[in-house]
């Protein structure tokens, strides 16, 4: 079984792909910006990343999004309900955390995905 990384750095990779399943996790790229922008970021990212690895959004079979305020929990599910395709909802979780590792941001998904 092969194991492929993208954009590895010495303390992560952007992307590892094995065994036709992708993971990724990823931050907004703004900090101080409303939850609809970051959630927009984000999501942009994952398309791009997606498609360096042969998947698309059609194809995330689980995501877990980490918010620092429930609050933000209806700004990014309209950001998340238009940028999915319909028909296509993954599993997902919704936690708060008490602070991602960049102040500001309010945002960080991690995310698994099918891959050919």
């Amino acid at each position: 079984m092969s194991l492929t990384r993208f954009g590895t750095t010495a303390r992560y990779s952007d992307i590892v792909v094995h065994n036709h399943t992708l993971y990724t996790v990823e931050v907004p790229a703004s900090i101080d910006t409303n939850i609809e922008t970051q959630t927009s970021e984000i999501l942009g990212s994952i398309d791009r990343l997606l498609a360096q690895a042969g998947s698309d959004k059609s194809r995330i079979l689980m995501a877990t999004i980490y918010l620092t305020d429930m609050d933000d929990y209806a700004g990014m599910n309209a950001v998340w309900d238009a940028w999915l395709p319909a028909g296509t909802a993954p599993c997902r979780a919704c936690v708060q955390v008490a602070a991602l590792a960049q102040t500001g941001w309010r945002i960080e998904i991690a995310l698994t995905a099918a891959v050919d």
